[in-house]
């Protein structure tokens, strides 16, 4: 695995994304901008994070919307690994374990942390969590860094692994009790739930867009636009649920 290469490309994903090399990112509102794809929010069990699906006119990302937010945001980013650089596979279905599988799949893996916690970055952040070189990361410096770059444990915990921050037995033991890990610090815990399950089916995207476009040149009658939105998750689109009414509160 080449990691300098690995971080060129995320580097200039991010580029392509309009954000800086450092700064923490939101991945899954910097997807929506992405040209011509459709993204798919779907529970897919505990096995499969998510999957990519890239042709001829068509580029489909799901993520598995019942893990949590933290595990999302790394399954987009490994997921666009695959969309961009990843020219073996048409259709590529990602495992829930980071750092397993092929060697395609570590390269997302590794991909997908540098894209998310940027090497300098992420440096910075543990040079300002240790009083000095020799000092060792606690549970709470882990808390507070997969805060910062809204990550998941696992995702945290495999990328300090891999700069040799921590041991593995360390780790092992920072993968218990994640989330009141994070509340003893005064931090929510949406980053450890899933999405609720009366959103966890929804589509957004080119698919939408394409739909609105074929009924306003009338390729499409309403009745077809509204069964598409439907097949899409997208009730709120034709039942006008989830809307918000009144004036605009700022």
């Amino acid at each position: 695995m080449d990691k300098i290469a690995l971080w060129k490309k995320a580097l200039r994903l991010r580029k392509e994304l309009g954000e800086d090399p450092f700064s923490p990112i939101n991945i899954l509102t910097l997807a929506h901008s992405i040209d011509k794809l459709t993204i798919v929010y779907y529970p897919m069990g505990d096995r499969i994070s998510g999957l990519c699906i890239k042709g001829d006119g068509t580029r489909v990302i799901a993520i598995n919307s019942a893990m949590t937010l933290g595990r999302q945001r790394f399954s987009m980013a490994h997921e666009l690994y695959h969309l961009y650089y990843d020219d073996d596979e048409s259709t590529s279905v990602c495992a829930k374990i980071i750092g397993a599988g092929t060697e395609k799949e570590k390269e997302a893996d590794q991909f997908a942390s540098y894209l998310l916690m940027p090497p300098d970055a992420l440096s910075e952040k543990i040079e300002q969590l240790k009083k000095s070189s020799s000092d060792k990361l606690s549970i709470h410096d882990v808390v507070r860094l997969e805060q910062y770059f809204g990550v998941s444990r696992q995702a945290i915990l495999n990328r300090l692994l891999g700069e040799k921050e921590i041991t593995r037995e360390e780790a092992d033991s920072m993968r218990q009790n994640v989330m009141l890990s994070a509340l003893s610090l005064g931090y929510g815990d949406t980053l450890y739930k899933p999405t609720p399950k009366e959103k966890q089916y929804k589509t957004y995207g080119h698919y939408i867009r394409q739909a609105e476009k074929a009924l306003e040149q009338g390729l499409i009658s309403n009745g077809k636009y509204e069964e598409l939105l439907l097949d899409a998750f997208r009730s709120d689109l034709v039942y006008g649920e989830e809307t918000e009414g009144g004036d605009l509160l700022d």
